[in-house]
């Protein structure tokens, strides 16, 4: 059974700008600079990295994402490859989601919007959505309880329409 825990930070330029090193153009700030070391970088690697994730179809995990590189002989080691992954998510440049084994799956955004995941559980198909009325009641909640600066995590999973219609 997959469970998309969707990681939630505004994204602020696509993986490919961050691969090339150039700047984004949305005139936001986004979230803060990862920390020294996590910052992807316009590298060689993280150019590979960037054409694996566009030539791969839905989520992948780490592993396979560095399999990948390694297919297409790129020397890219995995733990270069989970670095970032990470940082790349944390700027929300690519989705991420977490399956029911609790292993991150990684792909590129679709879009460069705010936007949420519904998962098929049987066969991990994935579709983008928005979440204006759930985006509105975390906003509420938070608000009534005094908090603010508030992230969100919505996990929305279902049967798609193929599976849906296969006998159990």
């Amino acid at each position: 059974m997959y469970r998309a825990t969707v990681t939630t930070p505004q994204p602020e330029q696509d993986v490919r700008d961050q691969a090339s090193g150039s700047e984004g153009s949305s005139g936001h700030s986004g979230p803060s600079a990862p920390a020294r070391g996590t910052r992807v970088r316009g590298t060689k690697q993280a150019q590979a990295l960037a054409a694996a994730l566009d030539s791969l179809p839905g989520f992948c995990s780490a592993q396979e994402i560095h399999a990948e590189l390694r297919r297409k002989g790129e020397h890219v080691g995995l733990a270069t490859v989970y670095r970032h992954l990470q940082a790349l998510s944390e700027q929300g440049s690519i989705d991420a989601i977490r399956d029911a084994s609790g292993e991150i799956l990684y792909r590129q955004c679709e879009t460069s919007v705010h936007h949420h995941h519904l998962t098929c559980r049987s066969c991990g198909r994935s579709v983008e959505v928005e979440g204006r009325a759930a985006e509105q009641w975390a906003a509420r909640v938070a608000a009534e309880a005094g908090f603010t600066d508030v992230g969100h995590t919505f996990e929305l999973f279902g049967l798609c329409p193929e599976c849906a219609g296969q006998p159990g």
